[in-house]
């Protein structure tokens, strides 16, 4: 996740609010009915034959200004509140909730099943109950549904900063976090203020050097770290990898983001956006006893990654037709590889042609996101939105449950003369990208 002054909470529903099994029915952001009863979850489960339907999860940022590509209608963007921020994120297939202060409501950034009855299921209790009949082998390994996407809509780029590796993470009882960029053509009809994304350092850079800079953060003012990387212009339909260690600072640009299921950070730029960042922001995750110590801020710095003389050989990530697709002819659809350079998660583009129908069998669960056109997804109403009020449910988004993943599912475009347009996210361990031996393949090597 792109991150700034908010994390991510993974466990049990917070304090005050239901616990599964129960019948007790309350309220999420704007969505009513809130439960997860066993019978609910089972209802939801076989109605859909496992492919659930999953309600808008919208994620406000005090620290963010709505670029309103999100296609949320525009009186909407700013629905809680001057204190809470402008709608700039929103979050697929998540078993986690955000952390966005004392304010935040205690469903923030969770996926939510829409029940057969209008009622809604906690995405993270949802796969409590079902376990392995959702994510297959991720329960047995993970005891969770381990990554989540989102879409990130900022009209600024956001301050250089850093995710922290899993040794460092640690330190503070969180994991490291990996994560990648896709920059979807049909919501870039902008580029924001400023759509280049600063990765990495310099190769001649030297760790005394970014001390330096360092330093400056604390005396406030401009530390103009960004003088030791590189920005990149940003070509919407093309992507990156970004591991965790190495520095960036992301592009104004629309951004779906699959992401491990965790959110640490450390933020290395003083002055973003014209105005300062916070000095907390720097400390966020780390230590108590490291708190003040800016070598151990060096330390969290994966050199090798960072002054790599190659990086856009090793981290630019455009698109590569998986296999299966090349293997199908492309008469009615063809899927692509979007994020396929991380072990924590790929993704995928799958692009059905006007009329077509694409029947699929993937042999791991995955979210998907529709971003274009409509038709039907196993007989299911599926349509891209083009706006949306804030509250609205919508037919866009689904998870497709281990079970039905490995029967396959269909995709029918309706329409004569539009593509439909899905993006597709899967946890770790994919098992039709391990088995790649196209072009992708080498790129992973």
């Amino acid at each position: 996740m792109k991150s700034g002054g908010s994390g991510a909470n993974r466990g049990v529903a917070p304090e005050g609010v239901h616990v599964q099994g129960s019948m007790e029915m309350s309220k999420a952001g704007p969505y009513e009915g809130v439960t997860s009863s066993a019978e609910s979850i089972e209802r939801a489960m076989e109605a859909g034959g496992g492919v659930l339907r999953l309600a808008p999860s919208w994620v406000p940022r005090s620290f963010c200004t709505p670029a309103k590509r999100l296609r949320l209608h525009p009186d909407d963007y700013f629905p809680l509140g001057k204190d809470r921020g402008g709608i700039d994120e929103r979050w697929f297939s998540s078993a986690i909730r955000a952390e966005n202060g004392p304010m935040t409501d205690p469903y923030e950034g969770l996926s939510l099943v829409v029940g057969t009855e209008g009622e809604v299921i906690p995405f993270d209790e949802f796969i409590a109950h079902t376990q392995a009949d959702a994510i297959g082998h991720l329960w047995g390994k993970y005891g969770l549904w381990p990554m989540y996407s989102k879409f990130f809509d900022n009209q600024w780029p956001l301050p250089f900063h850093i995710h922290q590796r899993d040794e460092h993470a640690a330190l503070v009882g969180k994991l490291g976090k990996p994560e990648a960029y896709y920059f979807p053509p049909q919501l870039n009809n902008h580029g924001g203020e400023f759509p280049y994304t600063f990765f990495g350092l310099h190769p001649e850079t030297t760790k005394q050097q970014l001390l330096d800079k360092l330093e400056l953060f604390l005396k406030g003012g401009d530390n103009r770290i960004t003088d030791l990387s590189k920005a990149y212009r940003i070509k919407p339909g093309t992507g990156w990898d970004v591991p965790p260690g190495v520095l960036h600072a992301p592009a104004s640009a629309c951004t779906y983001e699959p992401q491990k299921a965790s959110d640490v950070f450390a933020m290395t730029e003083s002055w973003s956006n014209n105005r300062e960042v916070p000095d907390e922001l720097l400390w966020k995750d780390v230590p108590e006893n490291k708190v003040g110590d800016l070598d151990f801020i060096v330390e969290i710095v994966d050199w090798q990654l960072n002054v790599d003389p190659e990086f856009w050989d090793h981290r630019f990530s455009a698109p590569i037709e998986t296999s299966a697709s090349v293997d199908e002819g492309g008469h009615d659809y063809v899927e692509k590889w979007i994020t396929y350079r991380s072990a924590a998660f790929c993704a995928k583009e799958l692009t059905v042609k006007p009329g077509g129908r694409a029947s699929i069998a993937d042999e791991d669960p995955y979210g998907f996101i529709a971003v274009d056109g409509h038709g039907t997804v196993n007989g299911l109403e599926l349509a891209a939105i083009s706006s949306i009020r804030y509250g609205q449910l919508s037919h866009d988004e689904y998870f497709v449950t281990a079970s039905a993943a490995s029967e396959g599912v269909t995709i029918v475009n309706e329409s004569r003369s539009s593509d439909l347009v899905l993006l597709k996210h899967f946890g770790p361990g994919n098992s039709e990208l391990g088995a790649e031996t196209g072009p992708v393949a080498a790129l992973r090597a």
